[in-house]
């Protein structure tokens, strides 16, 4: 369970681990490293370990956090992944300096580290087929088998290693691989591949390597290189620990990092897994990695998510050893606390029907004003332009209302939000018989929506000036599937959940004259939730809101 210090950092037990070593005296400076792999754009998942390896760093002194990249695998990683996670860091608010690095830094040193496996009997080249290899591994009840190439000679295996790396063998010719015990109990300590063939340019190295080292072997070794003190990972790693100090143990590096693993981030309604993302980009499910709908951290943030709203998340659910799914209503509450904090108010009609006022004359105008928001009298009032016609919901208006409706219908007094009190008369039909206008008097007594004679009306209904509303598209996002859990379901394949609902694209919608000016921060539009430009299609001349999150939690509400 996670505790809280005095100065409200979020403690676990990964600090107590730490404080323990800086009091023991084993570490004089506290060094932590967030690795990603550049093949994919990060996304809720990251974040917390993001959160976690960089906010050790702000709140040791003297810590450090590296940003490294672990390029080890050239036919899927790309530059516009780099950038992309780069951007991601800065975004939630963190600044790894000078301290930005990548595995292809230590080419070189891993593959004189391989040498010196080979040389003290600890690696071999193994020349079975993946078909084999898989063969001779055994399962979790069955020990595996010794590969007949496991005893060549130093010397053979030094020399098929420099033919691997000048590219002298084919892809899945030979293998790199420890010699460690094919009887563990632990499979991933039989024999794991160290170095596979791979006749790829790389991004950074060119075409100087024929060969790339595996995660397991990378990964600890960089750690070592950079003296890293903590090397914080998922529970997934706990069985690869072993391995990561053997490793380690064999070669005899200047440090000797400490591996240790938290939970991951497992959130509902949506998938994290960087493959089945991937799927659903490339097939064209959704429209690109910064899809307002997915759990990417450019996707939240495109559709209106704050860094600190993230921040507060990764808080709040905290750093355990135990595996769990996070719910989705959790991150949403974190966003509209966030939000209802700093978010102006905005009037907007979304779904909108004409009220025309039959006793305000049709020549004048005036300005209201709007409370910019109700929590924060400093931030004070907005002029909202008034006139004859106006649009409203076309769900507050109800021809038929029953007893317990309480917003506008025939014979029935409402007020506008900061204008008037108003009574509907009587309505106008197209030819399908639907209702067109909306026809009412108001009260002039009423400016503001008081009354002078303290009479009280039970609703309050928004509004804007058809003659200074401005015209934009909304985008209404909600989860992206329609079951918790979709990659959980095995008779099915996962996309067959997708939500039909996930997005509602609503044209002609009607905001308030202010909206015209709206800057990327989001907005309340007052009784719908909140909303954002949409950073990449709207224009000066076609605005596009998107809905970051509605005002409650309507998918709690239904189960």
């Amino acid at each position: 369970m996670n505790e809280t210090t005095p100065d409200a950092t979020p403690s676990n037990f990964i600090r107590h681990i730490i404080d323990a070593d800086i009091e023991s005296g084993k570490h004089q400076q506290v060094i932590t490293r967030f690795p990603p792999e550049p093949n994919g754009y990060l996304h809720i998942g990251h974040a917390k370990s993001i959160c976690l390896n960089f906010g050790i760093a702000n709140d040791y002194d003297p810590a450090t956090c590296h940003l490294r990249f672990d390029d080890t695998n050239p036919g899927k990683e790309k530059e516009e992944y780099i950038t992309a996670i780069k951007e991601d860091v800065s975004w939630l608010g963190f600044n790894w300096g000078e301290e930005l690095y990548h595995t292809s830094d230590y080419f070189d040193q891993l593959y004189a580290y391989a040498q010196q496996l080979i040389k003290q009997g600890k690696a071999y080249v193994d020349s079975l087929s993946a078909d084999e290899i898989r063969q001779y591994r055994g399962n979790l009840t069955e020990a595996g088998e010794n590969s007949p190439f496991r005893e060549r000679s130093v010397e053979e295996n030094l020399d098929l290693l420099e033919k691997m790396k000048q590219g002298g063998c084919a892809e899945g010719e030979h293998l790199l691989r420890a010699k460690i015990d094919m009887a563990s109990a632990n499979i991933n300590m039989r024999d794991p591949a160290i170095y596979r063939i791979k006749h790829m340019a790389h991004p950074v190295t060119g075409d100087t390597w024929h060969i790339y080292p595996m995660y397991d072997f990378a990964h600890c070794v960089s750690d070592a290189i950079e003296g890293i003190t903590h090397s914080l990972c998922t529970l997934e790693f706990e069985d690869h620990r072993p391995l990561y100090d053997w490793f380690l143990d064999q070669l005899g590096t200047p440090a000797h990092p400490q591996q240790i693993e938290f939970s991951r981030l497992n959130l509902n309604y949506t998938v994290m897994s960087k493959r089945k993302l991937h799927e659903l980009v490339e097939g064209g499910f959704v429209n690109g990695w910064d899809d307002p709908r997915l759990p990417t951290l450019s996707g939240l943030r495109r559709r209106g998510y704050t860094a600190s709203a993230i921040r507060d998340f990764c808080s709040r659910i905290g750093v355990t050893k135990k595996d769990n799914i996070i719910e989705m209503s959790v991150l949403e509450n974190s966003l509209r606390e966030d939000l209802d904090a700093k978010a102006p108010r905005a009037l907007a009609v979304l779904d909108p029907i004409k009220l025309i006022i039959d006793n305000y004359p049709a020549d004048q105008e005036e300005m209201l004003d709007g409370v910019n928001h109700p929590k924060k009298p400093e931030a004070g009032k907005r002029p909202i332009p008034f006139a004859k016609e106006l649009y409203i919901e076309r769900s507050d208006f109800m021809e038929d209302a029953p007893k317990k409706f309480f917003r506008l219908s025939q014979g029935r007094e409402v007020r506008l939000r900061f204008a008037y009190y108003v009574t509907c008369t009587h309505v106008v039909k197209d030819e399908q018989g639907e209702v067109a206008e909306v026809h009412c008097t108001y009260d002039p007594a009423t400016r503001g929506g008081k009354s002078e004679d303290g009479r009280k009306v039970k609703g309050t209904i928004h509004w804007v000036s058809v003659k200074h509303a401005v015209n934009a598209e909304v985008r209404l996002y909600d989860r992206l599937f329609s079951i918790p859990a979709p990659a959980a379901e095995k008779e099915k394949d996962y996309k067959d959940f997708i939500n039909a609902d996930s997005i509602k694209v609503l044209k002609n919608c009607q905001l308030e004259a202010s909206l015209g000016a709206a800057s990327t921060n989001a907005y309340q539009f007052e009784r719908q939730g909140y909303f954002c430009l949409d950073s990449v299609d709207s224009r000066s001349d076609k605005l596009v809101f998107n809905r970051v999150v509605s005002l409650r939690d309507s998918w709690g509400n239904k189960k």
